[in-house]
């Protein structure tokens, strides 16, 4: 049958008033001086980055449900600033069938742990001591996130934590990776935000430090 357009106006919407929008802004306020505070961090990791890329090492991301893994990879790969060099990075998958029948029993030293194996099982395979991992934590209930990166730093690698709270990050503390950067609220929407504005300041800061560097190793990205 036919659809006809409903005759009835548009239910009435109260408009935002004033003090939503400061508690908006408020909820954010706390959250950017905290990340603005962590500028000696971010540039230690961005710089200890730009030394693995430098000689060659790819960077490896992954994440929870709902994180940028996937689009953090893109900004290191395909740069959108014109000539910016493209940086080896991948995105790992976080479907826990990728763990195949060797995770799930704990083949190549995992210890197990289902689903919570997901990124651990995918680093032993595919990551060389030279590389990079980056793990993104937006609610700090994923254990496969500071498990992936625990093991990164097994095999290695550099690791550096995106993770959120009003303590430090999913609990775990800077032992979970060797550079920690905090969202400090709960609230996932802030979370989001904050990690955004984090992982591009990375992304530009890698570029400053890697170009002060000198010419690359070979065989490094391009």
């Amino acid at each position: 049958m036919p659809v006809t357009p409903s005759t009835q106006p548009p239910p009435a919407v109260a408009p935002v008033t004033e003090a939503e929008v400061i508690a908006a802004f408020a909820r954010r306020e706390h959250a950017g001086r905290a990340l603005a505070g962590d500028v000696e961090r971010i540039a230690r990791a961005a710089q200890a980055m730009a030394a693995r890329f430098h000689l060659g090492g790819k960077l490896i991301v992954f994440g929870d449900g709902g994180s940028d893994a996937a689009h953090v990879a893109v900004e290191f790969m395909h740069p959108v600033i014109v000539g910016k060099r493209a940086l080896a990075a991948v995105a790992l998958g976080n479907d826990a069938t990728t763990i195949g029948r060797d995770g799930e029993n704990g083949g190549g030293g995992g210890g197990g742990g289902g689903a919570a194996e997901v990124f651990a099982h995918q680093v032993r395979h595919w990551a060389d001591a030279s590389d990079m991992a980056l793990g993104i934590s937006r609610d700090d209930r994923c254990p496969s996130v500071p498990r992936g990166l625990r093991t990164a730093g097994e095999l290695g690698l550099l690791t550096i934590a995106l993770t959120c709270g009003e303590a430090h990050g999913d609990g775990h503390g800077d032992e979970v990776a060797d550079h920690v950067l905090v969202a400090a609220s709960d609230d996932p929407a802030v979370v989001k935000e904050v990690h955004v504005t984090a992982y591009h300041l990375l992304w530009e800061l890698v570029h400053v430090f890697f170009d002060r560097l000198g010419p690359p190793a070979r065989g490094a990205s391009r």
